[in-house]
């Protein structure tokens, strides 16, 4: 999303760490670092990338300022890539003047994405400004059409989403589109964000218009930026949760749910749905206390070697802004490795963002042909004829490369039909083609949705890992299988890769085949949880220990009967009120983890804001991290809250961590960086006690020192007590 949020109300409530700093050049051979926009612009938000058909990749971003000190948004900025590393600017999709029928004059163009639909390349986009009416922010989804993911871009006419009126005034922001082709072949775009949730609708055959009835799929005041891939028959809706640009106070996060229908329900790891008041959200990345916070709003890619990488924008928490204090976010692209553990997504196994040299993505290997020249010395006819013009290999019968090729591989190519009946690849002496309404491997073969037309440009991809080939048939290579079929090899083998076309002419472009990808098994561990330190610890079984200290004291919180019972205030700690009482604990020296368990009747979908209570870790007013179960808006979510002095006021922000229920289990693991000093909390929920969500972590400089409180403020209407079990340390 671009930089609004709805009011100010939202932005103030809602170890194997990486460590390093550099741009992507400095990395070395086929390794990079974060960010890999750095070559060529200080900001780069909302990425989503392409591969295009010239074999490049084409990264697109939100109309912003590329470089500090530029003071002019570039109306989507495109850049591209050869390797995913080392980028450069293209140019806007859009000239100054261009703008649709419907869009105002100065109207700004969020969040692209870009895909092949009905063989040619498509663009939505936010249209911040309508003629609609006189709101500002009357959003739609825009779209455009290209030949190539360069341009020329030309915008449709009217929107894919027209502005929504919403029930409490105003526009529901019809913003982030994001669209997927089903398995089924149909098209979906999912669009929106905070005010109205996020909503799949179906698109017309071409991809221009939405038809039928739309479907919310992710509840309001929670989720934006959706992205959907389908993998191993799943559909998974990836939305960034939080706050996108408090500066350095972002803790802006990427949550994942699943679903086996493109429109829902999509539920997270833990079978809580994203579409109610507990909305769900298994982690996907979140800040992990190196430079990078508010990390989101991202796309996923996959390279030669069958490797699923993630783009996204984060904020250096040195620099947060572009220019002034509290101007644009400055939020340059990321990229890092995706991995599928256990049927959900991870990045970096669970670790994070990076901000070190890592091993760069696969973008070439020993079979890695373009075709933009007539050369084809590397490759046989064995029967037919063949030859390479326009940047494309069109021909009949069989074409041999001369390269052997063994072992664990991903090959591909992009194929269309232009008279064949069947087109396809032959490796290890497996045919994998497509025609005739079937995508075949070997014996195996599968239907093609209906009205398939393949003279429109597919990519087909076949994967061998031991003797399982699997081979792969969709539009953009983007997480869109349309076709999907299996085959068991007789043995491992090595051989050579044939492009086939049979009954006529077919044209191949971008064949290649590497070494398949090494996919990660297990996830980072968790913090460690060790035995509960009783000489610090409460269980509030004899009054309240003399240990605690008072910061404004509440005389309405009491112990008795083993919990500490604390009527929720009518107080708070962000900005600049801090008239919220604190009840503050010493803590331990070293590593830790802070515990508590906390019961808030907080109802469900109703509007409470913003009551809560929870834990704090705690220095003074105006620099905590606050642990809470919170009532925001029709929600209830675990907020981890962050209040830094920044340019001489208080900056607040948050991340989301977990699904509350109406007794909470709340965890803080407490870390000292060896390097730099700073106090690290990570923090954690769960709703049972056993099976936790680990979610970001806020730091605090080194030299303070942070003692571990509870707090339950927020709001007194209607009245509502927090009633906690104990305070835990555990070592």
């Amino acid at each position: 999303m671009g930089h609004l949020r709805r009011g100010g109300a939202l932005a103030a409530v809602l170890t194997l760490l990486l460590a390093g700093a550099a741009p992507a050049s400095a990395a070395g051979p086929d390794r990079y670092r974060n960010p890999v926009s750095a070559g060529f612009a200080d900001t780069f938000a909302d990425p989503v990338v392409v591969r295009g058909d010239d074999g490049l990749w084409y990264a697109f971003g939100t109309s912003d300022p590329l470089r500090e000190g530029e003071g002019r948004a570039h109306r989507v900025p495109i850049a591209r890539s050869a390797d995913l590393v080392d980028w450069t600017f293209v140019g806007d999709a859009f000239t100054a003047g261009q703008r649709p029928a419907y869009a105002a004059p100065g109207s700004a163009f969020w969040a692209p994405d870009v895909r092949r639909v009905a063989g040619r390349w498509v663009m939505y986009m936010t249209v911040t400004d309508t003629t609609v009416s006189d709101d500002t922010f009357d959003t739609a989804v825009g779209v455009a059409t290209a030949p190539s993911p360069a341009g020329p871009w030309t915008f449709a006419d009217t929107p894919v989403v027209a502005p929504r009126p919403g029930a409490g005034g105003g526009y529901l922001w019809t913003i982030d589109p994001s669209q997927l082709t089903g398995a089924d072949g149909r098209h979906w775009l999912y669009y929106g964000s905070y005010y109205g949730g996020i909503s799949v609708t179906e698109l017309s055959p071409d991809g221009l218009r939405a038809v039928g009835t739309s479907t919310p799929v992710a509840v309001d005041n929670k989720f934006e930026g959706a992205y959907v891939l389908r993998r191993d028959g799943w559909y998974y809706l990836f939305a960034s949760t939080a706050n996108c640009c408090a500066g350095p106070a972002t803790g802006y996060s990427v949550q994942v749910g699943r679903s086996r229908d493109p429109r829902g329900p999509f539920t997270d790891r833990d079978g809580q749905r994203l579409d109610v008041s507990r909305a769900g959200g298994t982690p996907v990345l979140t800040q992990n206390g190196n430079r990078w916070i508010g990390t989101g709003h991202n796309a996923v890619l996959t390279d030669l070697s069958g490797q699923d990488w993630i783009a996204y924008h984060a904020i250096d928490r040195a620099e947060p802004y572009l220019d002034e204090p509290f101007g644009v976010n400055e939020r340059p692209m990321l990229l890092d490795r995706l991995d599928w553990i256990d049927g959900w997504p991870t990045v970096n196994a669970g670790a994070g963002p990076s901000d070190t040299a890592r091993p760069a993505p696969v973008t070439t290997g020993p079979i890695d042909a373009r075709f933009a020249t007539a050369d084809l010395r590397g490759w046989r006819a064995e029967h037919g004829r063949w030859q390479a013009t326009g940047g494309a290999l069109t021909g009949s019968g069989t074409l041999t490369s001369r390269t052997r090729i063994g072992g664990d591989l991903r090959a591909e190519t992009d194929l269309r039909l232009t008279g064949a009946t069947t087109a396809g690849l032959r490796l290890h002496g497996v045919d994998v083609r497509v025609g005739r309404g079937r995508l075949t491997a070997g014996a195996a073969t599968t239907a093609l949705p209906a009205g398939l037309d393949l003279r429109d440009r597919h990519n087909l991809a076949i994967e061998v890992r031991g003797q399982q080939l699997v081979a792969t048939l969709s539009p953009s290579r983007l997480g869109d299988p349309v076709a999907q079929v299996s085959a068991r090899l007789p043995r491992p083998a090595t051989g050579n890769l044939s492009v086939r076309a049979e009954g006529g002419r077919a044209e191949f472009d971008n064949v290649s085949a590497v070494r398949l990808y090494r996919p990660a098994r297990h996830t980072v561990p968790d913090p460690r949880v060790g035995p509960v330190l009783r000489g610090y610890s409460d269980e509030f079984t004899g009054g309240l220990d003399p240990s605690w200290q008072w910061v404004r004291q509440d005389p309405a919180a009491t112990v008795s009967g083993g919990a500490l019972r604390w009527p929720v205030q009518n107080a708070d700690l962000s900005g600049t009120a801090n008239n919220a009482g604190v009840l503050l604990h010493d803590a331990p020296t070293g590593n830790y983890v802070a515990e508590t368990k906390v019961t808030l009747d907080l109802g469900e979908d109703s509007v409470r804001n913003y009551q809560q209570a929870g834990l704090v870790a705690y220095v003074d007013d105006d620099r905590f991290a606050r642990l809470t179960q919170v009532a925001i808006w029709n929600t209830r979510q675990v907020e981890y809250g962050y209040e830094l002095p920044f340019a001489g006021q208080p900056v607040y922000g948050g991340s989301i961590v977990g699904t509350p229920g109406t007794t909470t289990w709340l965890r803080l693991a407490h870390r000292v960086d060896p390097v730099t000093g700073e106090h690290e909390f990570r923090a954690g929920s769960s709703r049972d006690g056993k099976r936790w969500t680990w979610g970001a972590v806020w730091t605090f400089p080194a030299g303070t020192t942070p003692r571990i409180g509870l707090v339950a403020h927020g709001g007194a209407t209607p009245a509502v007590t927090a009633e906690f079990d104990y305070l835990r340390f555990h070592s």
